[in-house]
């Protein structure tokens, strides 16, 4: 096993630690929190109409919780009302469509939080999914990252990118400048799709503040 970019003594010792005689005792933490997680979200309504309060602490977690936040309102708004004839909205004919774009976000949350589970990366198929399923699974899989991140019980050294069939370990960094930024340059391309359809974005929207303006 090979940790790409990094060889550090520190990243070894952490992954070592994450496969010693006590992994089974943290996975099964990991299995309680995100279960607590899943049941109260489902039962909430769509998360992101308004970003959450602060949280009380700054800490690197923390601090990547706000920005899956900032992630989650964006997008939240990106998407608000968008018609058929929005999501089959494309600038050329080389270039994604709205919808297309959206599964490709979807494919980023999933991304994110396969590293949040400690799981090794895996693909969904949302070909299938109408418009509403896919909003609903991208915010709820944003919202779960960012309870990880916000619950105390992760640090950022101990979560890595692993892909299946391949030995290659990535630290988070590779989270942040990877589909964490890349998800929201593509929720600016969802904004400029909308509008070029006819449907512009809220303007009532605050992205500073994290809520609609009065």
């Amino acid at each position: 096993m090979s940790l790409s970019n990094h060889t550090k003594p520190g990243y070894f010792q952490v992954r070592f630690r994450l496969y010693s005689k006590n992994q089974y005792a943290m996975k099964y933490q990991f299995a309680i929190l995100f279960a607590s997680i899943s049941v109260h979200l489902s039962a909430q309504e769509l998360p992101y109409a308004q970003i959450p309060d602060y949280p009380l602490d700054f800490n690197a977690e923390t601090t990547v919780a706000r920005m899956v936040d900032g992630l989650g309102f964006r997008y939240y708004w990106a998407t608000d009302g968008l018609r058929p004839e929005d999501l089959k909205s494309q600038p050329s004919d080389e270039a994604r469509t709205s919808r297309e774009t959206l599964e490709h976000i979807h494919g980023l949350s999933h991304f994110l939080l396969c590293t949040m589970r400690q799981e090794v990366q895996s693909s969904v198929d949302v070909s299938a999914m109408t418009f509403d399923e896919l909003r609903k699974s991208t915010l709820l899989n944003i919202k779960e990252s960012s309870e990880v991140l916000k619950s105390g019980q992760v640090t950022l050294s101990e979560l890595f990118i692993e892909f299946e069939g391949s030995d290659n370990v990535f630290p988070f960094w590779n989270q942040i400048n990877g589909p964490i930024a890349d998800a929201l340059w593509h929720v600016g391309q969802v904004v400029t799709f909308r509008r070029s359809s006819g449907n512009p974005f809220n303007s009532n929207v605050s992205v500073f503040n994290g809520k609609l303006r009065n």
